[in-house]
């Protein structure tokens, strides 16, 4: 039988008991916007660590904005899927998605951290959250975008993933942290009976500082 969460909230609780041995070591939890940062804000307090966002995005299929081929971090790094191709991602549709998409990051950065620099991950154990895996491809942005800043160790901490996901991960990260990997896997939402969406102000407001924001309906 799956597994289903309550809520965001509630997978953030059972992933910061997963997460105990990183209490007290001031890790960095890196949360892969939206839906994750209300989780984020938990675990980093049950933690005792810094909250901050790691801003990546999916590459759309052509014709199928729900698969991701791949994806891209503020710096431009891609990751590509195998199955890019497949779906009949040249390279000129390729290049085109990364533009719009970086554009997107860029506007992310300077409205969920106007007033600051992205906290810096050198040196630190960096846990970066997301509420689900489905392809693994943003989680894998966000590993690489964290060891390219030179984090101590990386680590990916998710409440339920698809198995092969996983696996796919696993060379990014120094330790995965996964709650559930079930074999039927559709959609991350299947496995939450509350996976309402995260609002952007929600965002800021909880990366300004705002332990509230959010977590009734994380």
């Amino acid at each position: 039988m799956a597994i289903v969460f309550e809520s965001r909230a509630e997978a953030a609780r059972l992933l910061a008991e997963a997460l105990t041995g990183y209490r007290g070591r001031q890790p960095l939890v890196l949360a892969i916007p939206r839906g994750a940062v209300p989780m984020g804000r938990i675990i980093a307090t049950e933690l005792g660590g810094d909250l901050d966002v790691v801003l990546v995005r999916k590459l759309r299929a052509p014709g199928n904005p729900e698969l991701a081929i791949g994806a891209i971090d503020e710096t431009g790094w891609v990751y590509l899927a195998a199955h890019a191709a497949r779906t009949g991602a040249d390279e000129r549709y390729v290049e085109e998605e990364k533009r719009a998409e970086l554009e997107i990051l860029r506007q992310r950065r300077a409205q969920y951290t106007p007033k600051r620099a992205p906290l810096d991950p050198k040196g630190r154990i960096v846990i970066v959250v997301d509420d689900g895996l489905a392809t693994g491809a943003t989680m894998i942005a966000a590993l690489h975008a964290a060891r390219g800043k030179k984090a101590a160790q990386v680590v990916c901490a998710v409440p339920v993933a698809a198995a092969d996901s996983i696996e796919r991960v696993r060379p990014y990260a120094d330790e995965v942290v996964c709650l559930h990997t079930p074999e039927m896997f559709y959609a991350v939402g299947q496995f939450y009976l509350d996976f309402r969406q995260v609002e952007d102000r929600e965002v800021v407001a909880l990366l300004a500082g705002d332990t509230q924001a959010g977590t009734a309906r994380a």
